[in-house]
């Protein structure tokens, strides 16, 4: 926990100037702990994650002099393709030190091709900084990793960014996020603004006005605001922080209690109010909000502050692994191929020390391998180190297996003793997992999202084979969203990922990095097919092969359901007492080749060869003759899964994306125009600051390309965003389309 002399230290009022802290570059320290904070930072695209990412590391002193997004300059960009097209592409770790506080950060992605690099991230993160463009309030993007942070249970804070803007609307800002993220906010600053310009904050905690020195970005000044010099500037503050302890008090019963024994809001001191807001965040009942202007130098220091008084170090979550005792946890959260130094594996320690050289056992892959060198991350430069301690993120060379969300230890024992003293900790009162977390927990790591778009790529000539397969595989480990699969029927490699830029990003790598000029062909939906009616049915294979006689007979039910189902858990076996008996006798390894005939089947949909999802197969019977092949018993499986679908009949499904566009109000009826054609069904039309916003569902196949058609018809004035909503049923003439599409007849 934060230490009373540290909050002592950070909260009383002073006239300051000061300057940046000694440099720090590329110098591991010994810290605490305590005094650890390993956050995120998550925003919708282009609120200026990047940014403020570079001030943080300018003020911390690991950097001499700021870059800007724009000029493809910044620590955290260091991909050509995210230095050409200004964004963030992969998520980017980062060490340095503020106030004697160590900042393990990782900067992710805001667009939603990227969203899987966000997922990864935030499965090993204590705390994060969600920051708002402050004249748009939470879009798109805001929500989806807001939700992604909900599930991991990660206390947030909220830097509202670009207040230096005409439109920034802090009121707005704070309802958009009650309204649509279901949050109260707990307002810690107010906005100073002279002649018409945003110069500074007031902190409401400490009733001081912060000056940002605008020919000297090193220099802030923080002047205590008194009733009789500055009567309206007082009242403001004074107004807002009565405002902000009323709504703590409702959150936090230690403030409650001393406000009721005092009897006045006036005994409430700053300290009093850090230590309420710390423990509002931390069991997320609230986010504290902040402010600034990350481009013009404004609010960094005190948000770095707040990250130490707010959110958590490595002790005040993941207690649970301390059932590892002595021994090391950590979980795999990115994969990085370097030209020189190969794979890079990045964890996040748990429990225990990582050191150069030791063996590191996957539970997920139950393998274990032995580490090459270690490193410290600075972006794309890393520090050599000899071990790197509990509560740390440690760069990892030499690991050829071990993927993003592998949880590994010293050993498979290790590993086994440490979960029987969790399960049996879920026994007891008040602890914070259950059995099935525990589960989970050794289980898979996180979730890939389905893709919604495909395309076949080939190599140049039949020399390049070799080097495509290899470069589609490391990349496929750095990114588990984007999916590769061979095409039996064409013989064709298939790419399928989360979107166009996606695909793109990963043909300009393959080109770029592995020098390949490999061939793309035309992006495709990923459509599904669903089956209509439940049906039954029995195959019985009786052959020779050589001198072996084969046989296997079956039979299965296709079971329609109304979700989708992951291929894992498509096959049930048939409980009744009729087939029990029948199904308790079945090999492991023959359940095993039906699961494989089961997924092979379900591949292939008979209308337009696209997976069949929203299913379950249940096995009543299967007899198999004596020394009949595992291929076999699968290729019956797959004959009979195929048949059922064939007879039963298929609907097909398409991607539904979420969209929101942003326009000046002359384009909106031109935007409109433009949608109706496009099978739209428009959810909300609301006024954001001076631009209209148009929240609508369109099917993705009316998409492609609409980036330009929307740039075109309005000028270059409107923006977009979209994420993947649902897949949804086709209609008849729709499916006809769709089915030409495909076909090409």
């Amino acid at each position: 926990m934060l230490s009373l002399r540290s909050l002592k230290t950070i909260c009383k009022t002073r006239l300051i100037s000061i300057v940046r802290f000694s440099s720090t570059k590329k110098k591991f320290e010994d810290v605490d702990i305590c005094n650890i904070r390993n956050l995120g930072i998550l925003a919708h695209i282009d609120a200026g994650k990047t940014t403020s990412t570079e001030r943080m590391l300018y003020y911390s002193g690991l950097i001499n002099q700021m870059g800007e997004v724009h000029h493809g300059n910044t620590v955290t960009d260091y991909m050509d393709q995210e230095r050409e097209r200004g964004i963030t592409i992969t998520s980017a770790a980062v060490t340095f030190y503020w106030k004697k506080n160590q900042f393990n950060l990782i900067d992710t992605p805001g667009h939603i091709d990227f969203t899987m690099e966000v997922e990864q991230t935030l499965n090993v993160l204590d705390g994060a900084v969600v920051i708002l463009d402050a004249s748009a309030g939470v879009e798109a993007q805001t929500m989806t990793v807001w939700r992604q942070a909900d599930k991991y249970k990660i206390p947030r804070i909220v830097f509202i960014n670009k207040m230096d803007r005409n439109d920034a609307n802090v009121l707005y800002c704070c309802q958009s996020i009650e309204e649509k993220l279901q949050v109260p906010t707990l307002c810690t600053q107010l906005p100073l603004i002279q002649n018409g310009v945003f110069t500074g904050i007031i902190d409401t905690i400490t009733m001081e006005k912060i000056i940002y020195e605008k020919n000297d970005v090193n220099k802030i000044s923080r002047i205590k605001i008194s009733e009789k010099s500055e009567p309206a500037l007082w009242n403001d503050a004074n107004e807002a922080r009565s405002r902000l302890v009323d709504i703590l008090s409702a959150l936090d019963d230690t403030l409650a209690n001393l406000i009721i024994s005092s009897e006045s809001f006036d005994a409430v001191t700053a300290l009093d109010i850090v230590k309420a807001l710390r423990q509002v965040t931390l069991d997320q009942k609230a986010v504290p909000i902040l402010m600034g202007s990350a481009y013009k130098n404004i609010g960094i220091q005190p948000l770095m502050d707040s990250v130490i008084l707010y959110l958590p170090s490595p002790m005040d979550r993941n207690k649970h692994f301390t059932s590892f005792e002595e021994n090391t946890c950590a979980r795999a959260f990115k994969v990085r191929h370097d030209r020189q130094k190969g794979p890079l594996v990045f964890f996040r320690i748990y429990n225990g020390n990582i050191s150069k050289g030791q063996k590191l056992y996957s539970i997920q892959r139950e393998i274990s391998e032995q580490c090459g060198k270690l490193y410290i991350a600075y972006a794309d430069d890393l520090k050599e180190v000899d071990s790197i301690q509990n509560g740390n993120i440690a760069v990892v060379s030499g690991l050829k297996h071990i993927m993003s969300g592998d949880l590994v230890t010293n050993s498979q024992t290790t590993a086994q003793k440490a979960k029987n003293k969790m399960l049996k900790l879920t026994t007891k009162k008040n602890t914070e997992l259950k059995e099935e977390s525990v589960e989970n927990l050794f289980g898979v790591g996180p979730q890939i999202p389905e893709p919604v778009f495909f395309c076949s790529i080939e190599p140049p000539s039949l020399a390049y084979v070799n080097a495509l397969d290899n470069a589609l595989n490391e990349l496929q480990r750095e990114d588990p969203s984007l999916r590769i699969t061979h095409d039996a029927e064409t013989g064709q490699i298939v790419l399928s990922g989360m979107g166009e830029l996606h695909l793109e990003i990963i043909k300009d790598r393959i080109i770029k990095e592995y020098k390949i000029e490999a061939d793309l062909g035309p992006l495709q939906i990923a459509y599904w097919e669903a089956p209509v009616n439940r049906l039954t049915d029995s195959l019985l294979m009786d052959t020779k092969i050589g001198n072996n006689k084969q046989m296997v007979n079956v039979m299965l039910s296709l079971i329609p359901t109304d979700k989708f189902i992951p291929l894992t858990d498509v096959m049930k076996l048939d409980k009744s007492p009729d087939a029990a008996s029948n199904i308790a006798t079945i090999f492991p390894r023959h359940l095993l080749a039906i699961r494989n005939g089961i997924e092979v089947g379900l591949t292939h949909g008979p209308k337009i060869g696209c997976r069949v999802v929203n299913t379950e197969i249940m096995l009543h019977k299967f007899e198999v003759g004596r020394g009949t092949s595992e291929s076999i018993i699968s290729a019956a499986v797959t004959q009979l899964v195929q048949k059922l679908i064939r007879e039963s009949g298929t609907n097909i499904l398409e991607p539904i994306m979420y969209m929101e566009i942003a326009m000046p109000d002359e384009y909106m009826p031109t935007v409109m125009a433009d949608l109706a054609r496009r099978r739209p069904d428009i959810q909300n039309v609301t006024l954001r600051g001076t631009m209209k916003v148009i929240v609508v569902n369109v099917p993705l196949a009316e998409l492609l390309g609409y980036s330009t058609v929307l740039r075109t018809i309005t000028g270059g004035t409107a923006t977009f965003t979209m994420e993947f909503s649902e897949y949804r049923i086709m209609t008849a003439s729709e499916e006809n389309v769709a089915i030409k599409s495909v076909r090409g007849f």
